[in-house]
Parts: structure tokens; C-alpha cells; sequence
């Protein structure tokens, strides 16, 4: 996908230079869903592996791995409880309105943040601020954010020596046009209108069937019940467990399809009805 990615934005054409810049941003989106599954150390037998890989299928969307590790972790803990924080969170009790998706979809707050946390790194003051971590995680989620700066420091310098065309093409806009808002699509179902108020997986998470590509393109993320009940399983086996999941799941649907269907829906009928708050439960058909 990389290849293909570069070799139509080197091409100068137009429709290839777009085509292109979908392709990788389609690519850095794929990448994070990789990530999540280092993240979990179900990817590799050897456990370093998962950082090794993990850091550099991060590095497009500039997301650290050890730092999303101890945040996902803790959300998988905590999921249907008040210390529910996710790294990229999206709040389920505001309206589900179009100006709520839009500002969802390009979601730039993240850069200020991170900017935070590579200022802070450089200067060795970054700290972990939802509970307590090792000195470990602290020292690589450090060097994490330091290797990101210094990837933003390299683009300037290409962008400086004339290369900023490419580097817009092959990075910026894939990143923050295309993988940004796709990454928000694949993870809005995980959670969104189901049962806030349980730790049950049957009841707070959604489970999408999906068809190979979906299945593919989210690395299994689209089977989410399967993946909260036993979250140290390889993905490529929570198939397996699909259909206990359709019996017993309270939140299931066919396809991602289907789901934004019956989202574009609640946000049709929240804009005709000027409704303030959204329903409790799942969206409304």
C-alpha cells in the first residue's frame, strides 16, 4: 500500500496525487489498527517485538505507542466506570448531532497535546497523568514522543530544501485529511449509545460481523465484545467466538454499514426535533 501510495503521488497527475494521498491515508489508518494489536502483545511471540513494530506503525499519526498502551490498557479496566478514558475519546453523552461528528472527524485538539508531550519529553518532565506508571513505561513513552519531534524536525528541514509538495502529499494530508477522520469512523462503534453504566462486555460494547475487507482493514476491530472478553487473544482467532457473541450480545449489527445508517438517522431526527440530549442506550432505528 506504501508503494502503490508513493508511486501515484510521484506520478504529478492529479487524479494520481489524490488517489495517492486516500491510499496512504488509508494505509496510516491500518497502521494504528496494527498497532492495537501490539499493544495487546498478541501480535509477535517474541514480546519485544510489539514495541519495536508498534512505535514505528504509530510514527504517520504520530501516536506513541507506550503512552497509548498504558491509556488502552487502562480502559480496558475500566470500561463501564466513571475512570473510563480512552486516547481517542469521543463523548457519548453529548447529542449526536452533524456539528458533534464533524468536530469528532478532524479532530486536531490532539496536536496541542502532543506538542505538550514532546516539549515536556525534551525537557525530561513528561509524566504520566492518569495514575501511576513505571519508570520504564515514563522513560520510553519519552523517548517515544522525542523520536516524533524529531520526525516533524526532518519533514521541515525536507520541506525547506524544496521537498514540501511531497511532504504534504506523502504525509500531512494523508495523515490529517484522510486517516484522522477514518480512524474516528472505526472506532465510533466500539462503544457509542451502548450501556454506559456496566462493566458487562455483553452489554457496554458493540460486536459488527463486517465482510473481509471491514474484518481486514480494522485488524478484527470490528469484533469489539470478542475482543473485551478476552483482550490477550490473537485477533485472527476472535472469528472463532463471532457466534456466541451474535446469541448473547446485547449491541451487534451486520455491517458498519448498517450502523452509520441508523447514525446519519439520529442525526437527521436530533436536528429536525432539536433535541438536547441523546437517548440512553442503543440509537434508535
Amino acid at each position: 500500500m506504501g508503494v502503490a501510495g508513493v508511486s501515484l503521488v510521484m506520478t504529478g497527475n492529479t487524479i494520481a496525487v489524490i488517489a495517492g494521498i486516500l491510499v496512504l491515508g488509508f494505509l496510516y489508518t491500518h497502521m494504528v489498527e496494527l498497532q492495537h494489536q501490539c499493544l495487546h502483545h498478541s501480535a509477535f511471540l517474541k514480546v519485544g517485538l510489539h514495541r519495536t513494530v508498534g512505535v514505528a506503525l504509530g510514527l504517520p499519526m504520530m501516536v506513541s505507542y507506550s503512552h497509548y498502551r498504558i491509556r488502552h490498557l487502562q480502559h480496558h479496566r475500566h470500561l463501564g466506570t466513571d475512570e473510563d478514558s480512552e486516547f481517542f475519546g469521543f463523548d457519548k453523552r453529548q447529542p449526536l448531532t452533524a456539528r458533534a461528528l464533524l468536530s469528532s472527524l478532524f479532530d486536531y485538539k490532539r496536536l496541542g497535546p502532543l506538542a505538550v508531550a514532546a516539549y515536556r519529553s525534551w525537557r525530561g518532565t513528561w509524566r504520566y497523568e492518569n495514575g501511576q506508571v513505571s519508570e520504564r513505561i515514563r522513560r520510553d513513552s519519552i523517548a517515544e514522543y522525542r523520536l516524533m519531534s524529531l520526525v516533524l524536525v526532518a519533514a521541515t528541514v525536507l520541506s525547506a530544501a524544496g521537498f514540501g509538495t511531497l511532504v504534504l502529499q506523502m504525509w500531512l494530508l494523508p495523515w490529517l485529511l484522510v486517516a484522522t477522520p477514518l480512524h474516528f469512523l472505526v472506532e465510533l462503534p466500539e462503544h457509542l449509545y451502548c450501556e454506559d453504566d456496566t462493566t458487562d462486555v455483553l452489554r457496554n460494547t458493540r460486536s459488527i460481523s463486517g465482510g473481509r475487507f471491514s474484518t481486514w482493514f480494522t485488524n478484527g476491530n470490528n469484533l469489539h465484545v470478542e475482543h473485551h472478553a478476552a483482550m490477550t487473544v490473537a485477533i485472527n482467532r476472535l472469528p472463532e467466538r463471532h457466534g456466541l457473541v451474535k446469541r448473547f450480545a446485547v449491541y451487534t449489527e451486520d455491517s458498519y454499514w448498517t450502523f452509520y445508517r441508523t447514525v446519519l438517522r439520529e442525526v437527521v431526527a436530533n436536528r429536525s426535533k432539536g433535541r438536547r440530549a441523546a437517548p440512553t442506550g442503543t440509537v434508535e432505528p
